[in-house]
């Protein structure tokens, strides 16, 4: 099979994946074990999106700036910073490790 053949079946399949979630019963998403999961499985995602975007590097493991810049945004985290100084933070070490030759 082509790469266009394969593009039409994902796309195929993510559209019916979609349609499908409008036939499920509303009385299934409302209960409060559904929130929960639907909630817990939000944080994962994101948690696991954003180490990946922190260590890979195309194909490769990249222990660069962005892990300290990481870290440090996590401690700003941990001491309750708001979210801007959370990101002001982690982009100060960034460039404080990329200046200091940690690329």
């Amino acid at each position: 099979m082509n790469l266009w053949l394969w593009i039409l079946v994902a796309c195929g399949l993510a559209y019916f994946t979609k349609l499908s979630g409008y036939f499920v019963p509303a009385k299934l998403l409302r209960s409060p074990r559904m929130m929960r999961v639907a909630g817990t499985m939000t944080i994962g995602l994101l948690a696991s999106l954003t180490v990946v975007n922190a260590v890979a590097s195309g194909q490769a493991l990249a222990f660069d700036a962005r892990l300290g810049a990481l870290a440090a945004g996590a401690i700003a985290l941990w001491l309750r910073a708001p979210f801007l100084v959370v990101v002001i933070v982690g982009s100060a070490a960034a460039a404080c490790l990329r200046l200091l030759g940690w690329h």
